[in-house]
């Protein structure tokens, strides 16, 4: 990997080989979030989530974004922001989604829904994107209750049978574990035909320091990297499509009815912090 240096910022490392240009970022300076850049998602399947809030972020005037948990109407809660969004950021007015019980008698893989992935107009993403190398760099949360994520996802993922035309979820990191991160896709929506490419698990080092992650996608294939090493690689499907970024916390149990009633000060003093994201575009010689 190669340094690519930001003026004032921590340099960004990139893939070796090919020449690179700034096409977004967030570096998360000043002390208040830019709503231009994100947004929250509070809803899902059509219903509002007890575990999702706007109220746990915030800038800490040092150029970083900080997520904690944070307890509103007797939940504890935490944010997921976005750049763009799909059917979980609506609600489900018209019934047009089955409600929660009934999803979970379905026969599928995942939660044991009923559904594939239900469309309804969207709003414009504030920033969607088809390829390019998109990085983040963090420091993790200790607590085990939580989990975090940094992710792009297609607005129409499962919509079609081709991946390639309604998009995937790429899973850039996801740090469920203290000690273990996963990296890869998910595609053909979260219904019937749930399937996964390029999943991996592996260790790291619980230093306290920040980590770099990253993902370079492109027509032929996706490759993972944590800290400049790659960690996976897979060359199908590969989506066509734009997607937009993520930027998530999630406490543990809610989705199984299991949500956690009782936390301590220790808990709540918990933090998972991002010093910035960024997305690259390949450029030709010639640009």
């Amino acid at each position: 990997m190669k340094k690519f240096e930001i003026k004032d910022h921590e340099h960004s490392l990139l893939p070796e080989g090919k020449k690179w240009k700034l096409a977004w970022s967030d570096e998360f300076d000043g002390d208040t979030l830019d709503e231009s850049k994100w947004n929250f998602r509070l809803n899902y399947w059509g219903q509002r989530f007890d575990a999702w809030t706007d109220k746990g972020v915030y800038l800490d005037g040092q150029g970083n974004v900080v997520f904690k948990p944070v307890v509103v109407d007797g939940h504890l809660c935490s944010s997921q922001l976005q750049t763009g969004g799909n059917s979980f950021d609506l609600l489900d007015l018209d019934g047009a989604i089955k409600n929660r019980l009934e999803r979970r008698q379905g026969n599928n893989p995942w939660n044991n829904q009923v559904e594939i992935w239900p469309l309804k107009p969207l709003e414009k993403a504030k920033f969607a994107h088809r390829y390019g190398y998109y990085e983040a760099r963090v420091k993790f949360q200790k607590q085990p209750f939580w989990w975090s994520a940094f992710w792009t996802q297609s607005p129409t993922i499962g919509a079609s049978a081709n991946p390639e035309f309604a998009g995937v979820e790429s899973d850039i990191m996801e740090n469920f574990v203290n000690g273990q991160l996963t990296s890869g896709n998910i595609y053909n929506g979260y219904g019937k035909q749930f399937s996964e490419e390029a999943r991996v698990v592996y260790p790291y080092t619980d230093d306290g320091e920040y980590h770099r992650f990253g993902m370079e996608w492109n027509e032929k294939e996706y490759v993972f990297y944590f800290d400049g090493k790659e960690m996976a690689r897979s060359c199908a499907p590969i989506s066509k499509v734009e997607q937009f970024i993520l930027l998530s916390t999630e406490i543990k149990g809610y989705r199984s009815d299991e949500p956690k009633t009782e936390w301590t000060e220790e808990e709540l003093n918990d933090r998972f912090i991002c010093d910035y994201v960024r997305v690259f575009d390949e450029v030709d010689d010639e640009e």
